[in-house]
């Protein structure tokens, strides 16, 4: 059969196997949302738990980062699993993970169940996330069909984070805030036999038994990497938070070295030397530092220097989220005619254009700027994220989907919580400098006052008279104006992505590439070939 017969009869058999692909995508989407909600339900739900469990001050730290904590640490380890024992296998697992601990989380009478629920809820996570990338990689084995799956699952994942909060404040409304988790379980009983029956079968060639000791010290190491950052983000500079990293960063050196002498590693670290899928990474990072402690201060500009409630502040960033998914929907265009270096690249400069325009912030409300700059800001990041995921995933072997889907899910992980902490650190230097010397004020109460703008509130009230309001008069002027400087490097950031994203390859290559699964049979990676565009073996 001949070179041009056999492209043919490849392309026949896939469009027949991928006939339910579409309600394949919808399935998984369905997915990613139950597991975007749930990262962010929790936090209107906070008060309520600490009334009703009264947690201590290190249990209420735990609950709330248990979740993304063990989420992060093991979403290579379950990726890699999917690539070896089925990727189906490993997400309906997760599903029902995911159920169960739903309910123990529901039903929690203590903190330290509470705990470990949220902890059992950050494995199925880990279960979930990355084998609903890995499977959108096999059913879509052209890239134009892939970039739009890939759009329209990055819209449904904004979506999932601006809901969260928004269902979690209705449900607090009307029941208890077990609530927020009891959501999950009807979800679950859907898409377990829905999964099961609809979802293909994939996994990679199989080669060599699965590295168990590297995924654990791969998993141990991104967990003590993500606790050090996290607690960094909180201000915490002592040993118990410095330890953590540096034995964190030592474990994943030594995973880099047990994979590069292993014949069968568990995660192909040769997919790094290919620019297109290390540049990739490098963006999703860079974009969630940029973004994630962006998001965290707008909130306490807007309900604390505005005056907003909860709710309002919500609402305020509803707009960012409906300009996320219009890029993510129009994604696909955009890459087909841009290609994916000036797609980011773009990206990347419109969101720091937004960034810059929202420096013009102050300390009364100005509707309009705010609206306009958050729209410009979901569009530019949504459109950033789209290139990057689509082109990290498409340069990844078929074989390695669920190592690659993984690596992207812990860039994101840990980009925002790099974020957190670095613009934070930066918005604290700018913040506290402007509380020293407010007259008529105690420097102890200054001191207190530096530490936030909810702190500073609070020592105002309870200093009354024309040196509270003297103090809370300076505490919002310094917030606005650490808030402007926080801006400005978060644009520099976003700047030196957007020269990064020019070692991306200039065009959408669309050769047509792997057959799709049929059925339960796993999927086998054929011969590789030169991509013409990226110089680098697909």
């Amino acid at each position: 059969m001949s070179g041009t017969t056999t492209a043919a009869a490849l392309r026949r058999r896939a469009a027949g196997a991928g006939a339910n692909r579409w309600v394949v995508l919808v399935v998984l989407c369905v997915s990613l949302l139950l597991v975007a909600v749930d990262a962010t339900v929790l936090h209107v739900a906070v008060p309520a738990v600490t009334e009703d469990l009264k947690p201590g001050a290190v249990e209420l730290l735990w609950i709330v980062d248990a979740y993304p904590l063990v989420c992060a640490s093991l979403l290579i380890l379950f990726g890699t699993l999917g690539d070896r024992v089925g990727r189906r296998r490993v997400l309906l697992l997760g599903y029902t993970l995911f159920g169960v601990a739903s309910a123990m989380a529901a039903f929690a009478d203590n903190a330290h169940l509470l705990i470990v629920a949220r902890a059992l809820l950050g494995v199925g996570g880990a279960m979930i996330m990355p084998a609903t990338l890995s499977i959108l990689r096999q059913v879509f084995p052209d890239r134009r069909e892939r970039a739009l799956a890939i759009g329209v699952w990055s819209a449904v994942a904004a979506v999932g984070a601006a809901v969260g909060p928004l269902l979690g404040g209705f449900l607090l409304e009307h029941f208890w805030w077990g609530s927020v988790f009891l959501v999950n379980i009807p979800l679950m009983l859907v898409s377990l036999p829905v999964g099961r029956i609809l979802l293909p079968e994939s996994k990679g060639d199989g080669d060599g038994p699965w590295d168990v000791v590297g995924a654990l010290t791969a998993a141990a190491g991104l967990f003590a990497v993500v606790l050090g950052v996290k607690r960094l983000g909180a201000g915490d500079l002592g040993a118990a938070t410095l330890v953590p990293p540096a034995a964190g960063a030592a474990l994943l050196v030594l995973f880099v070295r047990r994979q590069r002498r292993r014949e069968h590693p568990l995660l192909d670290l040769r997919m790094f030397s290919r620019p297109a899928f290390s540049t990739s990474v490098g963006c999703i990072v860079l974009a969630m530092l940029a973004l994630v402690g962006l998001e965290l201060i707008a909130a306490q500009y807007l309900q604390l220097v505005l005056g907003l409630s909860p709710l309002e502040t919500g609402l305020r960033l509803v707009p960012l989220t409906f300009a996320a998914m219009a890029a993510g929907l129009a994604g696909a265009r955009m890459l087909r005619r841009f290609g994916p270096r000036r797609m980011v690249s773009l990206g990347f400069c419109l969101t720091a254009g937004a960034v810059v325009l929202l420096t013009a912030m102050g300390s009364e409300d100005n509707a309009p700027l705010l609206l306009g700059g958050f729209v410009l800001l979901g569009f530019g990041l949504e459109t950033t994220l789209f290139g990057a995921y689509e082109s990290m995933l498409s340069e990844a072997p078929q074989d390695q989907a669920g190592g690659a889907a993984a690596v992207g899910e812990t860039s994101y992980q840990l980009g925002a919580g790099i974020g957190i902490a670095l613009l934070g650190s930066v918005m604290n230097a700018a913040y506290a400098p402007g509380l020293s010397q407010v007259p008529g004020v105690p420097d102890r109460a200054s001191a207190a006052a530096a530490h936030s703008l909810g702190e500073a509130y609070e020592v105002a009230a309870r200093l009354g008279g024309p040196a509270g309001e003297a103090l809370r008069l300076a505490a919002r002027h310094s917030f606005v104006h650490g808030l402007h400087v926080t801006l400005l490097v978060s644009a520099g950031l976003l700047l030196a992505g957007a020269a990064m994203a020019l070692r991306l390859p200039r065009l959408m290559h669309c050769d047509p590439e792997e057959e799709a699964p049929s059925g339960d049979a796993p999927v086998r990676m054929p011969a590789q070939r030169e991509s013409r565009g990226s110089g680098v073996t697909v």
